[in-house]
């Protein structure tokens, strides 16, 4: 989730439920250790514990030492990335690229796990490839090297993120890798709402699920899985007055974290994942000006009567997001983007007036 989990949106998801938050990749290589991003990635100041740093790389050494660094910095637990497909990363032979070479990845392991005293985990992938699929033996290979947990993305590196994750190789995968009951596991990959993630806990016996992509734009995903996986229920819908609340604050992390200038650049694809999933998981599910505002939002954010702006005539409903879209694009300070976020979730402001 390189350019997504940076501290604002891990310390947002962590106050909307997830329980633990792991940090944008950090790669090992030391010539990379003073660059801007990896000083930002390495940027943990007043977020809630525990903090969680992973790394990336293909060399034993530097993954040691870039985990000493990261505890240094407050880091509580490394995470490994074995499982990462981005071609700039494999072709470096790190991330997924690692399922390749096994002795490779087992001197990986022991090197970072006798290198810090904090908990060290492995996220990893089925295989390079459906036809060289070897989880068990990367699993072994974990346990023994004294990795803590094991997070399981149910493709393989060449599957990328096309189809469906498959769940089959993590429910077989403590008997055929000899796996105490004990020991941690968790499943990932497509798990996008509360159904799925209850599903995949029961198919697969994991003790956890984690949500990547699928909290873009929906922050509170967390909340609403913990709470169906306790109460059977569904949380109500967010309001739209909810989400404006939840995405300007948001945005107001992103511009003091990285400056205005920057912050206004990257807060565009915030915006454009919160209204999408606003657009598609509202109660009124239509593309208007106020994004299907409901009766109740989640537990704390209080009740709304709001009543949306009347949205566009049908003619004209399937390009009006992408419109209001292009005008928050081309804003270029935070008082300008904040402004026609409150026009399209709100209403019914004058969105004109707003640019």
């Amino acid at each position: 989730m390189a350019g997504v989990t940076d501290r604002p949106f891990r310390s947002l998801c962590r106050r909307l439920g997830a329980g633990l938050a792991v940090s944008e990749m950090l790669l090992a290589n030391p010539a990379l250790a003073g660059s801007r991003k990896s000083r930002e990635r390495a940027d943990h100041r007043g977020e809630p514990g525990p903090i969680a740093v992973q790394i990336a790389g293909a060399d034993p050494q530097w993954l040691a030492q870039a985990a000493r660094m990261s505890v240094d910095q407050g880091a509580e637990l490394i995470d490994i990335n074995l499982g990462c497909p981005a071609k700039k990363v494999c072709k470096t032979a790190a991330g997924s690229a690692l399922l390749r070479d096994e002795p490779l990845v087992a001197r990986i392991l022991e090197a970072v796990v006798a290198a810090v005293h904090v908990t060290v985990t492995l996220k990893t992938r089925t295989g390079w490839s459906p036809q060289t699929r070897n989880l068990p033996r990367i699993a072994r290979i974990a346990r023994e090297a004294g990795i803590a947990m094991l997070a399981v993305h149910g493709r393989t590196r060449a599957c990328g993120y096309s189809g469906r994750a498959e769940l089959d190789s993590l429910r077989t995968l403590r008997a055929e890798a000899g796996l105490p009951v004990d020991f941690p596991l968790v499943a990932n990959g497509d798990i996008d709402s509360p159904e799925r993630a209850a599903a995949a806990l029961a198919y697969t016996g994991a003790d956890a699920v984690m949500v990547g992509r699928a909290a873009q734009g929906r922050p509170w995903l967390f909340q609403q899985i913990d709470h169906y996986l306790i109460t059977g229920e569904h949380l109500p819908p967010p309001t739209s007055d909810w989400v404006c609340s939840t995405l300007l604050a948001h945005l107001e992390e992103l511009y003091r974290f990285y400056g205005t200038e920057r912050g206004v650049r990257i807060a565009r694809k915030h915006i454009g994942w919160y209204l999408s999933a606003h657009q598609q998981t509202g109660p009124q599910q239509r593309p208007s000006v106020g994004l299907g505002a409901g009766r109740a939002g989640l537990p704390g954010s209080g009740t709304s009567t709001r009543a949306c702006a009347a949205g566009p005539t049908q003619a004209d409903a399937p390009d009006t997001i992408e419109t209001h879209l292009a005008r928050i694009n081309r804003a270029e300070t935070p008082q300008q983007q904040t402004d026609l976020v409150r026009a399209l979730l709100l209403g019914p402001a004058d969105l004109e007036d707003a640019a």
